[in-house]
Order: structure tokens, then C-alpha cells, then sequence
């Protein structure tokens, strides 16, 4: 099942960082997809910038049990990135379920099982039938983010 993402870009600034960048759909390597690109700067208790889309208008849970996990076309500048989940059962915007890829600056696609996501800040498991919101940041440290993402979705094993 493949989402189509009204991606939206934030940044650290929403807590006094002071990390910049942007959203742009572009063409990236000969593919239509999301870029982010951004400076992340851990000035000011800052550090990340983010690229993020709810699964439902309305921000409500949804029901993704019958799939084994997340499937991302990406490509990107061979940095390390977080992909995050979140469910309907988080209630602090720092709770998260994560977990780290690294895009090559060839188009590959990668399946990310639901298990190899781990807590972050919270002891509510993970629940596939809430799951909200899905998530790419460039985090924790100085570097320029670059990484594009031309499909994501759900797979099947």
C-alpha cells in the first residue's frame, strides 16, 4: 500500500533552535520526490530538521496491522537519518518510534519492519492499528541534510 504524503517541513526553531532548511518537490537524481534539505545546528538546544506527514487528514490512528512494516524509496547524501513513527497513543510531540537508514546518493528501497523500530522516551509498545504520523529528520548533530523520498508505503512480507 503506497501513500501519497502532504509532507510538511519543521524545524527545531519551534523550540528555539536555530537549525534551517526547507521542503522542496523536485526532481532529485531523475525521480519526482520530497527533498529535504536543511542545516542542522545544535546552537541554542536546537538539532534537527524534519520532513512529516499524518496518515489521516484529521490526525486520527490508522489501522496498519496487516502489513509487516514501512517500504521508502529514497536517496540521499550517504548521511544517517531517523525515520519515526508515531501512534495515536503518544500524547508528547518528543515520543516516537525510530529507527536510523542512511541514503546513498543512488535510488534504493528499503523495508523497515515494524520490529526494528525501537521507543524513544515512552513504555507504550509500539501498535501498528494506531499508527499516526511518519516521519524523516536529520538530527543530533552539525552536518547539511540532504536526503529525497519518492514513495513510502506499507509492504507485505
Amino acid at each position: 500500500m503506497e501513500f501519497n504524503p502532504d509532507w510538511e517541513y519543521v524545524a527545531d526553531g519551534v523550540m528555539g533552535g536555530v537549525s534551517d532548511g526547507g521542503l522542496r518537490h523536485d526532481t532529485y537524481h531523475g525521480r519526482m520526490a520530497a527533498v529535504l534539505r536543511g542545516r542542522v545546528s545544535l546552537d541554542n538546544n536546537g538539532g534537527f530538521v524534519q520532513i512529516a506527514f499524518d496518515l489521516r487528514p484529521d490526525g486520527s490512528g490508522f489501522n496498519a496491522s496487516d502489513w509487516d512494516g514501512l517500504e521508502v524509496q529514497l536517496c540521499g547524501n550517504g548521511e544517517g537519518y531517523d525515520i519515526r513513527l508515531r501512534t495515536d497513543q503518544l500524547t508528547r510531540p518528543w515520543q516516537s518510534f525510530r529507527t536510523e537508514v542512511t541514503p546513498l546518493p543512488e535510488w534504493q528501497t528499503l523495508r523497515l519492519p515494524f520490529d526494528r523500530f525501537l521507543p524513544h522516551k515512552t513504555d507504550v509498545p509500539f501498535d501498528p492499528r494506531h499508527l499516526r504520523r511518519i516521519g524523516v529528520l536529520g538530527i543530533g548533530r552539525e552536518f547539511q541534510a540532504e536526503v529525497a523520498i519518492a514513495a513510502v508505503g506499507l509492504y507485505r512480507a
